[in-house]
């Protein structure tokens, strides 16, 4: 398969479904092979490999559980001795609270935390490596309109989203020197299929609109093409002008 992304292989965490799947699909019609992570085997993920394969893209399913650092390396070899690089890390996994604040328990607090700060951090710290001895890469770190404006009973994802925003930052000055770019994108509401129920006044977006998946993919995969290479250390909001009018 040819396309901007031939050759390459793309890690996406947490992705078999919603952003992760629209990703997955997208950089494997742009010609990259895939490695889509989940933290247990389910019908999402099966589905998205299937449309990948079906489209004629290559992908493996990653089942690990990406707070635990042994099961991150086990991954990431996997991923070598199947494909033999990795060029592009998106950190999207995520999980939710959603209670009052004086309602959270310390497991509440720590959940969003672990799954969104730490896994970034075990992911990342295990695949710069290769990165590094292939002369580069790319890194998106998945944010979310939380981290940057108040939304009522989301404190735990609030504070890893922000965390995440500040972990950029830092990573994207420390590897600059080997042509890694690290990059975060903070989508606002979209079209994704969600758990439980999620109510927003769609009049606060300017462009009265949610986002659709596709237009939030292309900007992450902007930022890991030949385009988005000198662009490292940013935020960018993908909302349709929500923060900016927040």
């Amino acid at each position: 398969m040819s396309g901007a992304f031939a050759g390459k292989v793309v890690l996406i965490t947490g992705g078999a479904r919603n952003l992760g799947r629209a990703m997955g699909t997208a950089f494997a019609a742009a010609g990259a092979s895939i490695a889509i992570n989940a933290r247990s085997q389910r019908p999402e993920l099966a589905e998205t490999i299937a449309a990948i394969e079906s489209a004629g893209g290559k992908a493996i399913p990653c089942i690990a559980d990406i707070t635990d650092r042994a099961a991150v390396d086990r991954m990431v070899a996997a991923i070598l001795n199947r494909f033999g690089r990795l060029d592009i890390l998106v950190n999207n996994a995520v999980t939710h609270a959603t209670k009052p604040f004086l309602e959270l328990s310390f497991a509440d607090w720590r959940a969003p935390i672990t799954v969104t700060l730490d896994g970034a951090f075990h992911c990342t710290q295990a695949v710069v490596p290769t990165m590094m001895r292939a002369g580069g890469g790319s890194i998106v770190n998945m944010g979310g309109l939380f981290g940057h404006m108040p939304i009522p009973n989301r404190a735990p994802t609030a504070a890893a989203k922000a965390g995440l925003a500040g972990l950029t930052r830092a990573l994207a000055l420390e590897l600059a020197a080997h042509n890694i770019n690290v990059n975060y994108v903070a989508p606002g509401p979209a079209n994704t299929v969600r758990d439980g129920q999620f109510e927003f006044d769609i009049k606060r977006i300017p462009f009265g609109r949610f986002a659709e998946p596709a237009e939030i993919v292309a900007t992450v995969m902007m930022l890991c093409g030949r385009d988005g290479r000198f662009v490292t250390g940013q935020t960018i909001h993908v909302n349709g002008g929500l923060f900016m009018n927040n």
